[in-house]
């Protein structure tokens, strides 16, 4: 039985000196430099830009906001040929799936002779509704799509979770740009940018002419103008 007893040699430990306390534990015998990188790894940064290390409900991990999901399954015999003609189609495009809000991105990998294949995605948000989203929004496509895996039952299926969550493997890493960040957000800040550009070509073009208002949009569009540096 392990004994959780806190040690009270470390009562007044900083979280700093925690910090370097557990990744002396588990890289004790590490290059000097491997061990700078991994304290940059778990030290403080942008809050914006925090991310975590939660489950994204029944199966997956979650950083902030957004989630990701990993399945590997069989592919039935001529699977993935049929996939191919599918994605050729479009030219491997899948904007039709456009109408899934949660839905950063997915891909499908064929591998072992196009025998397997790998489903990735990331999404906003929790798994059941994540699932619910694609058997709401996108059900054609997904019947169309994954009937070709070895045992699909069909989106519609009561038993599709526990079909999904059986071939779904967990992430032992995780990393996520802007995990505070949705689809919804992105979508919003992209029409904010294109309002905010036409506003500011007219002011340019029909220079306001009180002073503190040309001042203003002076502060305005050199704010925007300044690169976003790297959060070191």
């Amino acid at each position: 039985m392990t004994d959780h007893t806190p040690d009270p040699r470390l009562a007044d430990e900083t979280s700093l000196e925690a910090i370097r306390r557990k990744i002396d534990a588990v890289a004790h015998d590490a290059p000097h430099l491997a061990k700078i990188a991994l304290e940059a790894l778990v030290r403080k940064h942008n809050p914006d830009l925090k991310g975590t290390a939660n489950s994204a409900g029944r199966v997956g991990k979650q950083s902030g906001n957004v989630s990701e999901l990993t399945a590997i399954a069989p592919l039935k015999p001529g699977g993935a040929e049929r996939l191919r003609r599918i994605f050729d189609l479009t030219n491997g495009n899948m904007d039709g799936a456009q109408r899934v809000s949660t839905l950063h991105d997915m891909r499908f990998v064929f591998f072992d002779n196009d025998t397997r294949i790998l489903f990735a995605t990331t999404y906003d948000g929790d798994w059941d509704s994540y699932i619910n989203d694609f058997a709401t929004k996108i059900p054609e496509l997904m019947d169309l799509l994954f009937t070709n895996i070895e045992g699909w039952p069909g989106i519609d299926s009561p038993a599709v979770k526990d079909f999904i969550a059986g071939h779904q493997i967990d992430a032992a890493g995780w990393f996520v740009a802007n995990p505070q960040v949705t689809v919804v957000d992105t979508r919003r800040f992209q029409r904010m940018d294109k309002a905010l550009t036409a506003f500011l070509d007219e002011m340019s073009a029909h220079p306001p002419q009180d002073e503190a208002t040309r001042k203003a949009l002076d502060t305005l569009s050199a704010a925007l103008a300044q690169p976003q540096g790297v959060d070191y």
